[in-house]
């Protein structure tokens, strides 16, 4: 337990709610917990099939066979590749248990996996809780990303056993191509590394990029498998459903573990999602246009009172944005504490995704335009009152 600092979100939700307790309206930009309705269709059926006695009791750990097979169906129309339902895929409850379990499936005490950096929470804490060690690898330059990689498998005695990989990334937005997952297989194949992509912003890209299935790759299922939600996309967040897909001896192991630790996922929230995935593909584009939007809007307000050095992403649902010059000093933690205090806005501080996230926020699109528009304005006016007390101190 000392090796598992105070959670990031934790920590933020606890000071946001209390601020909303004392009647402050805090304007969330902090945690990726989209604030957009499911779709309809989605609930609907979730209401129907709510009554079904059948669906009340325990049901498999690996996800019913017809939510399988939908899934399977999904990766092919959306990235051409071909999925056995029956042994290469699994429900989870939402990625991050998913995830979470699988490394108890993969690693034990000693093991060594790569981890891009800075890194969400999970991705980093999952390895410490299975009793493995973390090889830190930033995230930002593709082919420094890939030589570190090559050089710590061939130069250590004790050989990392898994690769993780998160794209679009969070909390940096950073995206791949096609090619840069062609040379991961190669690499995994040459120092027998097993890969575990995180895909969970697969469908929320911008400016005409389509994010690439790391199960596209030739080669690719021989060597790993994905992880994707329904949380972001779907807007389906609280209802705790994603999958995992790829190699079957994964898929198998990810499943030994969850028989012991769940009984799967509650049967009418699997029966909805199979209405999510079948029937409400134009509903997640237009859900992907609306976080373009307010990229959009974001951006264009920090520009205006003189936020600048951020960079615009072109998937997921956070800008990684570094503090601006004169704040620096602060640290990415007191300029979140502060904000929260003076703007009455929620941020997440870089440090709280490693120490290579030191010195940026990352800010979620959640919230709709008007929200986003007032909190530039709030952040504006907390900006003046800083300058103003610097030049009191001066």
């Amino acid at each position: 337990m000392d090796r598992l600092p105070p959670y990031l979100f934790g920590t933020i939700n606890s000071l946001k709610d209390s601020k909303r307790r004392d009647g402050i309206d805090i304007i969330d930009m902090a945690m990726g917990n989209p604030t957009d309705a499911t779709p309809e269709p989605i609930v609907d059926k979730l209401c129907e099939v709510v009554k079904d006695p059948r669906n009340h009791r325990y049901s498999a750990a690996s996800g019913l066979y017809n939510l399988r097979r939908e899934v399977a169906k999904y990766y092919e129309s959306n990235w051409n590749v071909d999925i056995n339902p029956e042994t290469e895929v699994i429900a989870t409850i939402g990625s991050k248990e998913g995830f979470s379990h699988l490394c108890l499936a993969l690693l034990g005490p000693g093991d060594l996996a790569f981890v891009p950096t800075p890194s969400f929470p999970i991705h980093s804490y999952a390895v410490v809780i299975a009793g493995g060690e973390c090889l830190g690898v930033p995230v930002e330059d593709d082919e420094e990303f890939l030589r570190q990689v090559d050089e710590a498998c061939t130069k250590m005695d004790n050989k990392p056993k898994v690769l993780f990989l998160n794209y679009p990334h969070n909390p940096t937005a950073h995206t791949v191509e096609t090619a840069f997952f062609e040379e991961v297989v190669g690499l995994a194949q040459r120092h027998n590394l097993t890969v575990v992509h995180d895909f969970a912003y697969s469908q929320i890209t911008f400016d005409g990029y389509q994010a690439p299935s790391f199960l596209s790759t030739p080669g690719a299922k021989e060597i790993g498998c994905e992880f994707t939600t329904m949380s972001k996309s779907f807007n389906m967040a609280g209802w705790r459903i994603g999958y995992c897909v790829g190699n079957r001896r994964i898929i198998e192991a990810l499943g030994q573990i969850k028989g012991y630790y769940d009984y799967g996922i509650f049967q009418a929230i699997q029966i909805a999602s199979i209405i999510g995935l079948r029937h409400c593909g134009d509903l997640v584009k237009e859900q992907a246009l609306q976080y373009q939007e307010r990229r959009d809007v974001l951006l264009d307000g920090l520009a205006r009172i003189g936020w600048e050095d951020v960079t615009s992403p072109r998937a997921g649902m956070f800008v990684w944005a570094k503090l601006p010059q004169k704040y620096a000093s602060m640290g990415s933690m007191e300029f979140a504490r502060r904000m929260m205090e003076d703007a009455e806005v929620a941020v997440a501080p870089g440090i709280g995704f490693g120490p290579e996230g030191e010195g940026y926020l990352r800010l979620a699109l959640i919230e709709n335009r008007p929200r986003l528009q007032q909190a530039v304005r709030q952040i504006g006016r907390a900006f003046q009152k800083w300058d103003a007390e610097s030049s009191q101190g001066a």
